[in-house]
């Protein structure tokens, strides 16, 4: 029997890099798992290779309405949601904060940190009548210190904002069986990292970390399933961080 055995899984932002790997890891270990992304082909194509225990939905996480009719879809086809994982997200524009938008800041929050609010509020219902539930919130180490060298105020404030909404829910819902934690990646090998580095940027990110290398997303897929799982049912409120040691120096 697998780890996630008849749990029912949202994974958000579920196309590629680490929310693809979520995806894979949870099937492999027995869950009904729902994948939604903004960008359909990929999103689809990773559903459809996962088999019959994986299906897709398109879900831009900042509309609300989307949300809802995910949330009723996913419960009416296979049962209350027992995992939620927010892992959607955008960089956005590398900035110093006075040259950064309104338009910008506000966009990536909606992304990061109201998607995050909108997943919660429309998933912990159906949690509740199910009576158990585990919410994985991805954020980042930008959610625990400050980057030197890579302006990001908006990317910042959305993960650092993500800490405070997991540990509200964290404590909110405790006595009612669903858990908050969120997950604070360092540098992992993504599209979305390799697309915002060069090769000798990515080379100093791997020299930066004590483990001198990225981690890959399935390293933090197998941290995400651990929180899922019920091996983990007296651990709430935590943030997780998951980087090679960058944090520790």
């Amino acid at each position: 029997m697998g780890r996630l055995s008849g749990k029912i899984a949202i994974v958000t932002g579920a196309g590629q890099g680490m929310g693809e790997a979520h995806a894979r890891r949870f099937v492999s270990e027995g869950a009904t798992v729902v994948l939604t992304d903004i960008a359909e082909a990929p999103g689809r194509a990773v559903a459809e290779a996962l088999g019959a225990s994986a299906s897709f939905v398109p879900l831009n996480v900042a509309d609300e309405d989307g949300w809802r009719s995910l949330t009723q879809t996913v419960e009416h086809c296979f049962g209350p949601i027992s995992v939620l994982v927010n892992n959607a997200g955008i960089l956005g524009p590398t900035s110093s904060t006075v040259d950064l938008s309104e338009a910008d800041f506000l966009r990536v929050c909606a992304i990061n940190q109201t998607g995050v609010f909108l997943g919660m509020k429309h998933v912990i219902p159906s949690m509740l009548r199910g009576g158990v539930g585990s919410i994985i919130n991805v954020s980042s180490i930008s959610g625990i210190v400050a980057i030197y060298g890579t302006p990001n105020l908006a990317y910042a404030a959305s993960k650092f904002a993500v800490r405070g909404l997991t540990k509200h829910v964290a404590v909110e819902y405790a006595a009612q069986g669903i858990r908050a934690n969120s997950v604070h990646p360092g540098y992992i090998k993504t599209p979305m990292a390799t697309a915002a580095l060069d090769a000798e940027a990515m080379k100093l990110a791997s020299a930066s970390v004590p483990v001198k290398r990225m981690g890959e997303p399935e390293e933090v897929a197998e941290l995400v399933l651990f929180l899922a799982s019920d091996e983990s049912r007296f651990i709430t409120g935590v943030e997780h961080i998951i980087d090679g040691g960058l944090t520790s120096m």
